[in-house]
């Protein structure tokens, strides 16, 4: 699958507004909306398998996914929580599958808010394969991140499902 999402997604490079200046996005990144066709035919399956296995406590499907395309260590995404739209006042959900070379993904309390003391980091090595789901509160009381790796660090892709309006 990883060959394939790295071959065939129409991938982007983006630059973003960072304080006073126009910074490349450490990434490659493409989006596919509501009623999207995923590009690998599984996608579409894991998403409807995800939905249903979170079901009760989402209270609705995923409906959109994200891919970012992690090519080197170089390649990170800093602190945030997925907070745009809905997810920024109510309890959500996010899935994201992992495929490619391990990855860190770090996670730590926001600032004020109450999940626990500020500097608590917690890092969970991703792999191929790997499935972590962050639901409840987390993306409004917590922040994560992909950190830059040093050394050689080969390419990763994530895959983040999202239920409506959460970005």
């Amino acid at each position: 699958m990883y060959e394939r999402l790295a071959r065939e997604v129409p991938w982007q490079a983006e630059r973003r507004q960072m304080y006073d200046r126009v910074v490349d996005v450490p990434r490659l990144l493409c989006f596919y909306g509501e009623n999207a066709e995923l590009p690998v035919p599984i996608l579409d399956e894991a998403r409807d398998v995800l939905s249903a296995h979170y079901a009760d406590e989402l209270g609705e499907p995923f409906r959109t996914a994200g891919l970012c395309f992690y090519r080197d260590g170089k390649d990170s995404v800093a602190w945030h929580g997925d907070r745009i739209g809905r997810g920024n006042h109510e309890d959500t959900m996010v899935a994201i599958l992992s495929v490619g070379e391990p990855r860190v993904l770090a996670l730590r309390p926001r600032p004020g808010a109450s999940s626990g003391p500020v500097g608590s980091t917690v890092r969970y090595p991703l792999g191929h394969g790997d499935l972590i789901v962050m639901g409840g509160s987390c993306q409004r009381t917590w922040e994560h991140a992909i950190p830059k790796a040093a050394g050689r660090v080969g390419p990763r892709i994530s895959i983040q499902f999202r239920p409506r309006g959460v970005r």
